[in-house]
Formats: C-alpha cells, sequence, structure tokens
C-alpha cells in the first residue's frame, strides 16, 4: 500500500515508517500554525519564534500520532494478530494488521486503543499547559501544549466516527459481529454506514467550495473520497477472505483446460486455437505431456510475417515457479501471488503432470458468484 515509505525508526519491535505523502501535510500544518495560529494564541512574538513554535506543535502531533498507531499496535500483537509496521500518510497514520483480528472482542479493544490514547494525550497536555499557564503565564510553551491538548482530542473524537478507515467504522464492525457472528454480514453493514458518511462529506465538502474557504472544503472532498475507497476496499477484502476459506487451486482451477502442441506455428496458434477460443494462455502439451504454456505476449514478441514459418517449440515458457502452482496453494495465497507478480494465469501442476489452468478471472468470478448467491438470500459461504 505505501511502497515509498521510508523506515524512520523500529519501536518496540515495530517500523515507523513515513510516506512521501506526509511531507505535504507536516509542511501545510506548519504553515497554519507559523501564520495563523500561533500569532492569534501568543501575540506580540516574532515571525521565527512562531516559526519555530509551529515546528515544535507540528513534531508532537508527530509523536501522538505514532503513539495512536503504536497502541492499536500493541494491542493488537497481544491478540496475536501480527502487524507490518505503522506508516504516516497524508491522511495521518495507519497501524498495517498483517491478518484480521479473530474474534469481535479482539476487534473491538485493536480499534478503541487508538482513541483512548488520544485522550490521554489531549488530557496529559492541557493538564501540562494549565500548568504551564499558572507557572508561567508568558511562556512560549504553552499555547504549543494547548495545541496538542485540542488536535489529540479531535484526533480522539474524529476517530470514533463509525466509519472505515476510522477505528469507529471498526467498533462498529465490532459490535455487529458480536451480535449477528457474522463476520462478513457486519463488515458489509458497516461498510454501507462508512459509504453514507463519505457521501455526506464529499458533499458538504462540494457545497463548501462555494462558501470562501476553498481549501478547507477541497480537504474534505479529500478525505471523503479516501474514506469511500477504504471502505469498499475493506468489504471487498473481507468478501474475498470469506470466497477463499478453504479454497484450493485445484478447486477453482479449470480442468481439461484447451493445449496446443508445441509443432503448430505460431500463425496456427493465433487464429486456430487463441482467438476462437477467445484464450490468451494455453498449455504446451505433447503426447500427454506438458511441455510448458504459452500467451499473446510469446506472440508479440515475434514479428508477424514470421509467424507462419515459427513453432511454438521456439517460444514457449518451461514450466517453473512463476508460471505454475501446485493444486494444495491455497486462494487466498494464489491471489497474494498474482497482487505481487501481475502475472495472471498459471498451470496447475503435480509432479510435472497437468491438472488444470486457474485465472484471475477464475478467481474473481467466484467472489463475484458467491456475493450474487448471498444477495439473492442463498447461504453461499460462512464468513
Amino acid at each position: 500500500m505505501f511502497s515509498n515509505a521510508v523506515r524512520i525508526a523500529r519501536l518496540q519491535g515495530f517500523d515507523i515508517k513515513v510516506d512521501p505523502s506526509w511531507l505535504l501535510i507536516a509542511a501545510l500544518i506548519t504553515w497554519s500554525l507559523a501564520s495563523q495560529y500561533f500569532p492569534m494564541s501568543y501575540p506580540g512574538a516574532g515571525q521565527a519564534v512562531y516559526l519555530a513554535l509551529a515546528v515544535l506543535a507540528m513534531l508532537g502531533f508527530f509523536a501522538s500520532l505514532i503513539l495512536h498507531e503504536m497502541s492499536h499496535s500493541v494491542v493488537a500483537r497481544r491478540f496475536g494478530v501480527e502487524i507490518k509496521g505503522i506508516t504516516l500518510f497524508i491522511f495521518g497514520g495507519v497501524a498495517e494488521l498483517g491478518s484480521e483480528p479473530k474474534t469481535a472482542v479482539s476487534e473491538f479493544w485493536i480499534a478503541i486503543a487508538g482513541p483512548l490514547m488520544s485522550f490521554a494525550l489531549a488530557f496529559g497536555f492541557w493538564l501540562l499547559a494549565q500548568i504551564g499557564w499558572t507557572l508561567a503565564p508568558g511562556g512560549a510553551l504553552n499555547p504549543v501544549l494547548g495545541y496538542l491538548a485540542l488536535i489529540n482530542l479531535v484526533l480522539a473524537v474524529f476517530n470514533l466516527v463509525p466509519a472505515f478507515p476510522l477505528d469507529g467504522g471498526r467498533i462498529l464492525r465490532a459490535w455487529l459481529w458480536s451480535r449477528n457472528r457474522d463476520l462478513l454480514a457486519a463488515t458489509r453493514t458497516a461498510t454501507r454506514i462508512s459509504s453514507y458518511f463519505a457521501y455526506a462529506l464529499i458533499l458538504y465538502g462540494l457545497l463548501g467550495l462555494f462558501s470562501g474557504n476553498p481549501v478547507a472544503a477541497l480537504w474534505q472532498v479529500l478525505i471523503g473520497v479516501f474514506v469511500l475507497s477504504a471502505a469498499k476496499g475493506t468489504y471487498a477484502h473481507q468478501l474475498q477472505t470469506a470466497a477463499f476459506k478453504g479454497k484450493t487451486a485445484a478447486d477453482l482451477m479449470t480442468r481439461d483446460p484447451v493445449t496446443v502442441s508445441p509443432d503448430i506455428s505460431l500463425q496456427a496458434l493465433a487464429h486456430q486455437v487463441l482467438l476462437p477460443e477467445r484464450k490468451s494462455f494455453v498449455p504446451v502439451v505433447q503426447q500427454g505431456v506438458l511441455l510448458g504454456c504459452t500467451d499473446t505476449q510469446d506472440l508479440a514478441r515475434v514479428p508477424q510475417e514470421r509467424w507462419a514459418r515459427t513453432p511454438v517449440d521456439d517460444v514457449y515458457q518451461p514450466p517453473d515457479g512463476s508460471n505454475s502452482v501446485a493444486p494444495g496453494m491455497q486462494a487466498d495465497a494464489l491471489m497474494r501471488k498474482i497482487s505481487e507478480t501481475g502475472r495472471r494465469k498459471f498451470l496447475v501442476t503435480d509432479k510435472g503432470r497437468l491438472l488444470g489452468v486457474i485465472t484471475l478471472t477464475d478467481l474473481t468470478g467466484y467472489i463475484a458468484l458467491l456475493q450474487k448467491v448471498r444477495r439473492m438470500g442463498g447461504k453461499g459461504e460462512s464468513a
């Protein structure tokens, strides 16, 4: 998700990373604080002082976000949920879960940990600010502490909105999950509510574009689009998890696939096999023995005027780990392989013997079928 993120630290066994997009929001926060917030809350100081206070406050916010996500990560680890790392990006921070919580109870405590940390930080900074105003009323750090108290309170409250990927969305899903014992149904309901919130935020932002504050309005639209995308992505991921639970490549593959001999020409391959059969990938077999596979990319590497005199034997790909999978490979693991490699079609082999072929279309088609069955009121797969 954050391929360009840079690791800056490792705390409690968790990698702390910063996506380049965070630099934009950090710069905007610093500029806003230096030009507006601190001149109003601490009048009479010079611009250099305001800039220094703004940088200090931005770093405090940075640390607060890390602590918010760290609390999620520590609790998740206690419940046996893998955490890949903590990343700060343009919309805040995220603890990247390597797996989903196993129970509604663990989902709830992992989700609530972040807002509880932010509430604690808000109270702590507020208390320090009160002490500062009492002991040193003119202290320059007092408005910084006040700002950090306010921003952590806002962070806590906003994250409790019941919309993915906010913590409130996960808390809502945990409650629904505990009630109906169906994680997929709970995710679907929580996602629908998240979508309503996202659409409302986008609409409010669009209306705000005409109210004289286009920057804030545009930011609301962007957050709404992000929430909408994350909500749909969460349901798609959960639907995939439910669909593929216990499924292997052998369960979802196409058996008895169309095959070709190595001695036919590329012209025959294109016009007698690929086009009529509407295939872009076929195994190469000779007298029942699997030799490999060929696809449209093999055709593209040979000039078309040479197709008639070039046999498939000259271009096919021998079976190996890049184009073949075992029949027992879990479907979700195969989906990850497709995502990581970009390859969409595979031979399914067992000890060099061709059992079938499996493609991204086979996998997505099965998910679509499951979704259709559920909509029609069938039981489908148990989540």
